[in-house]
């Protein structure tokens, strides 16, 4: 009965283990245009962001993205939400790895012209790891 007793506990730690590790985590950021830039912005997410989060799902670093658009206001003073998902615990864990490695694959900064990201965004909040329930 002892070890039909601790070997259920055991598994019941094991299988909480792995439940943690499948929890999706996400993170978040909250983006605005700076001086009426919002070309600019657009095409930096969408040729560095967005094409870097594309190469890190084919690679199986990430679960999803999202690059979403908002019109600003009082309330959310931010136009852009860029929302990266990692499928478990270890993904997050490497994302700055996997991320410094896709960049260097990449061939560096695209930008729409000589402005520089921060003279055209600012990231006002970002929320780092959100879980996903």
């Amino acid at each position: 009965m002892k070890h039909f007793v601790l070997i259920c506990f055991a598994l019941g730690l094991s299988m909480t283990g792995f439940a943690q590790n499948d929890t999706k985590l996400s993170s978040v950021d909250f983006v605005a245009v700076l001086n009426n830039n919002h070309a600019e912005t657009l095409y930096y997410y969408e040729n560095n962001w967005k094409a870097l989060r594309e190469a890190a799902l084919t690679n199986g670093y990430i679960a999803s993205y999202q690059l979403l658009e908002i019109e600003p206001s009082e309330v959310t003073p931010y136009t852009f939400i860029l929302i990266t998902t990692y499928a478990n615990a270890t993904q997050y864990e490497n994302r700055e790895a996997h991320f410094e490695a896709l960049i260097k694959a990449s061939g560096g900064l695209k930008l729409l012209n000589a402005k520089q990201p921060k003279d055209f965004r600012q990231v006002v909040h970002g929320q780092d790891p959100v879980k996903n329930h």
